[in-house]
């Protein structure tokens, strides 16, 4: 069975027109070329302004060039002035090409003579399927603006989520096999203090070894999943980040910074550190580079973590590559305090950059005025510090 054909649409058409006649001729060459017509004829500017209200649905505008103190031009710069996407058509009697060109410039979808009116019919549905076209593109921007919106919630909702589980099984760790392994091992000293027996000191000394490295290994799944370190600042924790790199790889990493503490909204300092963390670690797998430095500075309201080496740098196809999510989580992770990443690379190193504004002002920039002298560097930091540790025994 053939499908019966859809009725066209009823175009709802605003005429201006200050001639009935001309009116009634423009209705009867679109009709005699099959399109259905809801047309509504108006000569003045008043008229004009009226019909463009929000409520006003038109599928297009044909406008005559000369109208009783009012023009086709001045029309088309007031359906500019609206924001309104209506396809616009100029007919005249007489209309020169610079007045043609112009009104193509000033956004006209066409334009024709009144003696020529067999253009008509194909200039509107010309120009109502451009705008169709166009109204379905913005709505298809939409609607990916509002998925990509929803990703970068989801994606922070995950971060947050994973961070929160981080910090919990960390406690987790730090209060039940923590103080577990460490009751063991008070209870083994205790052994090995109250036996005469080689072979039970022997099997005491293993067993308190053997705990030692469990809680060595406890300790170290404590800090990468929540750095205990931030508890005394970025700063210091920074410090000691740099540090234990540069320890653990033989790579010179220096750490610079103005202020010795910094007060920040929760959950930058983590933010920061895990932006660093991410860092040091591409550099140690990647840059194949001897030199790293760490700049940590607020100025401007903004907080400002600069990480540069001078490695060999990152080519275009490894920033291109579809599973480099390290860098795609360091600018995701960034968005959830509403900062943002840089990186640029060269042959000579590469330079990352993280920002986030903040509501709070720079104290040194405050007293400056003062002649107050530098801010003293931090404290070292021990190089065998553990910020994670339960304690000697």
């Amino acid at each position: 069975m053939s499908s019966k054909p859809s009725e066209p649409k009823t175009l709802r058409l605003l005429h201006l027109e200050d001639s009935e006649a001309d009116h009634v001729l423009t209705m009867a060459h679109l009709r005699r070329g099959g399109l259905k017509i809801d047309a509504v004829r108006i000569d003045s500017e008043a008229e004009f302004l009226a019909a463009l209200d929000p409520s006003e649905d038109w599928d297009v505008i044909v406008s005559d060039y000369n109208l009783p103190g009012f023009s086709g031009l001045i029309a088309l710069d007031l359906l500019k002035a609206s924001s309104r996407p209506i396809p616009f058509i100029l007919v005249s009697g007489e209309i020169g090409e610079d007045t043609a060109v112009e009104a193509m410039r000033n956004g006209a979808s066409d334009y024709l003579l009144k003696n020529n009116l067999s253009r008509l019919v194909p200039a509107v549905m010309h120009a109502v399927e451009v705008h169709e076209v166009h109204l379905a593109r913005l709505r298809a921007d939409q609607e990916l603006g509002a998925s990509k919106q929803r990703v970068h919630e989801l994606v922070q909702h995950l971060q947050t989520s994973v961070e929160g589980e981080r910090a919990a099984i960390a406690r987790e760790i730090h209060d039940d096999v923590g103080g577990s392994l460490t009751a063991l091992k008070f209870d083994l000293a205790w052994i090995a203090r109250h036996t005469d027996s080689p072979d039970v000191l022997s099997r005491v000394n293993s067993a308190l070894e053997t705990v030692t490295h469990a809680i060595e290994a406890s300790q170290r799944i404590m800090h990468n999943l929540r750095p205990a370190i931030l508890e005394q600042g970025l700063v210091a924790a920074l410090q000691w980040m740099t540090s234990r790199f540069e320890r653990r790889t033989g790579i010179a990493c220096q750490f610079r910074s103005r202020h010795a503490h910094l007060s920040l909204p929760a959950g930058v300092p983590l933010v920061a550190y895990r932006t660093a963390q991410e860092a040091l670690t591409n550099v140690s797998k990647h840059a194949n580079a001897s030199e790293v430095h760490i700049d940590l500075s607020l100025a401007g309201g903004v907080l400002s973590l600069e990480v540069s080496d001078n490695g060999r740098g990152l080519n275009p196809e490894d920033l291109a590559k579809a599973r480099s999510f390290g860098i795609r989580g360091l600018h995701e992770r960034a968005g959830t305090v509403g900062g943002w990443v840089d990186l640029s690379s060269s042959p000579g190193g590469t330079t990352l950059i993280l920002s986030v504004p903040l509501d709070i002002v720079d104290e040194t920039e405050d007293a400056a005025h003062l002649e107050l002298p530098e801010p003293a560097s931090p404290e070292p930091i021990a190089d065998d510090y553990d910020p994670t540790s339960w304690g000697e025994l």
